[in-house]
């Protein structure tokens, strides 16, 4: 059993390392505290891989996987569009930053609900079922949610370091845009499936990228704003006081 765990951890690592969910990871460790993401992400995996390795090769057939993705990708959206629009209409000063309301609503559920749905249907999730196959399931299930978690907590480990040196607002941009990657990523896995991935990524970039930019200019005209109502809020000294 040791051997089959062992094996899976590698597989599955291996399997992460520069996936969908590393970067989901980091995008979550950058707007919550790292054990809350670590045991969202620990749990949704658990509960994914105890399905893939119970059903077996069965289970790809039995999930409606196209419904899935839709889901998840409209969750992102919608979770990206929440998340900027809070970034475009927070206040400028940095000593008081905006909490948002998403941060504050169960974060833990959001974490588990977002890798629920991103997990089921994913590649890792059909090579936990593959190994179940042929070795025992109780060391599959252990070792694929071992490997899993632990090259999510190597993202986990860079978003805290990128948290530290980044302001507020910064902070909650990116993770936005991020957000929007993943959703129409996952969209045009959909409409597009024969795309390829560099390809695919490269037409999912846009939608952050028009964003990005609509988010710039608002940002701007807001400060701009902002700066001519102080201006008229100056007081007008009388000529003779001036002199």
């Amino acid at each position: 059993m040791i051997a089959t765990i062992l094996l899976s951890v590698g597989i599955v690592f291996l399997a992460e390392l520069g996936d969908k969910s590393q970067l989901m990871a980091l995008t979550f460790a950058l707007r919550y505290r790292w054990w809350v993401v670590l045991g969202g992400i620990a749990t949704a995996t658990a509960v994914v891989h105890v399905i893939s390795v119970a059903v077996g090769h069965f289970l790809g057939a039995a999930l409606p996987t196209t419904a899935i993705a839709v889901v998840a990708a409209l969750t992102f959206l919608a979770v990206g569009v929440w998340t900027l629009r809070e970034n475009v209409d927070a206040d400028d000063d940095e000593d008081t930053p905006k909490i948002s309301r998403l941060a504050t609503a169960a974060p833990f559920l959001v974490v588990l609900s977002a890798f629920l749905l991103a997990e089921l249907g994913d590649r890792t999730m059909f090579a936990t079922a593959a190994l179940a196959t042929d070795y025992d399931w109780a060391g599959v299930w252990l070792g694929s949610t071992i490997g899993m978690v632990a090259a999510d907590a190597l993202a986990i480990a860079v978003g805290i370091l990128v948290g530290k040196h980044l302001p507020e607002r910064a902070i909650g941009i990116g993770s936005g845009l991020l957000f929007l990657f993943f959703g129409s990523l996952t969209l045009t896995g959909i409409v597009w499936p024969n795309l390829g991935t560099l390809l695919g990524a490269a037409v999912a970039l846009a939608v952050p990228l028009v964003a990005g930019a609509v988010v710039y200019a608002l940002i701007r005209r807001r400060a701009a704003a902002t700066g001519r109502a102080d201006a008229d809020e100056l007081p007008v000294l009388p000529a003779d006081e001036l002199r």
